[in-house]
């Protein structure tokens, strides 16, 4: 099985496919989450992570790659990387990290406006790991997890202002990424689709 690489801007439904993706026995891999874990621990290290995601921007690559090395073992999984790598020095990074285990990079395409509705509608249940989104997918009871029960959350960073910056980010290092990879390693899903659509068309484009 190839390890996957999601390409795509916040809101594109990596995550959601990721988590559809876990009964084919992957482990997905949220960078973001990471660091969130680690502004939750409160060390120095969390503080200055903190610092920097509350404004939109990103951590350093070592420390993403620091974070990532020490969260993996590529011997006895396989992984879905979620939005990583965001540049070429990243990229770089991650080769080095998976070596001669086999990958394959999936590019999200989506339409910009219709991302931020959906980003604004989104809603995580941190435990579970199940997404929500109050208008394509709400929650049967509203504001808690259909899975677990436990309260939903609407992340800081996924609010309007942090996300235009994401995207600005994004944006301007979307194609750099691509090009790392070339067009033998990389397959495009239509991501406006229904999640379920995605999610097939996804399967076809994994191996």
């Amino acid at each position: 099985m190839n390890n996957l690489i999601f390409v795509g801007p916040p809101g594109s439904g990596k995550g959601t496919q990721a988590n559809f993706l876990k009964k084919h026995d992957y482990r997905h891999i949220s960078t973001g989450d990471l660091l969130r874990e680690e502004v939750k621990s409160g060390t120095p290290l969390g503080e200055e992570i903190n610092s920097i995601i509350s404004k939109g921007d990103l951590v350093s690559d070592e420390i993403v790659g620091k974070l990532l090395r020490s969260n993996l073992d590529l011997d006895n999984h396989v992984y879905i990387f979620d939005g990583y790598p965001r540049n070429k020095n990243q990229a770089r990074i991650l080769k080095e990290i998976i070596g001669d285990k086999p990958f394959k990079v999936i590019v999200f395409d989506a339409d910009l406006p219709k991302i931020m509705e959906r980003i604004c509608n989104r809603r995580l249940a941190p435990k579970s790991g199940e997404i929500y989104n109050l208008v394509s997918r709400p929650p049967k009871r509203d504001g808690f997890c259909d899975v677990s029960g436990e309260e939903l959350i609407h992340r800081e960073d996924d609010k309007i202002e942090i996300v235009e910056n994401r995207f600005k980010v994004y944006g301007d290092t979307k194609s750099e990424i691509i090009n790392f990879y070339g067009p033998s390693m990389t397959a495009y899903v239509d991501a406006d689709k229904e999640p379920s659509v995605v999610y097939e068309e996804l399967v076809k484009n994994i191996n």
